[in-house]
């Protein structure tokens, strides 16, 4: 998957992976978003987000260039056919399928190839959990 943080760093890698909430509190001002967004423009994390959360966030209130500047901060992952296969397979194995749960499945995906402490910031924490294994940290939003 095309879209991983890269670089070397000499700490344990964090990376915080943010849902469609934790995007809309970030575009909004929200100020725990900001300081997360924040440590990875310092370096001290990265912040990636899947392009399906980036479309179901927008809510056409918010300016370009908020949109802009906040996505300048993260990374968007590419997704594409193999991701598409994996997160399917997930569902499947949660016992869970549709719509209500896609856009959760390919987040899921996305968080399990990232490495290091990964922590997924989300407001669907019971989605979550069922998709993702317990050595990636859900937090509500």
């Amino acid at each position: 998957m095309k879209g991983k943080p890269s670089g070397s760093r000499t700490s344990p890698l964090r990376t915080f992976v943010f849902d469609s909430e934790a995007l809309s509190l970030a575009v909004r001002g929200d100020r725990k978003m900001i300081a997360r967004l924040d440590l990875a423009a310092r370096g001290a994390a990265d912040v990636i987000t899947s392009p399906m959360t980036v479309v179901e966030a927008f809510d056409g209130k918010t300016t370009e260039q908020r949109w802009d500047w906040v996505l300048s901060r993260m990374v968007v992952a590419d997704i594409g056919k193999d991701e598409a296969r994996r997160a399917r397979r997930m569902l499947a194995a949660a016992g869970l399928h549709g719509h209500k749960y896609a856009i959760d499945a390919v987040l899921a995906v996305v968080a399990q190839a990232q490495r290091g402490q990964v922590t997924v910031f989300t407001s669907d924490v019971d989605d979550m959990e069922r998709l993702l294994p317990d050595t990636i940290a859900v937090v509500e939003v």
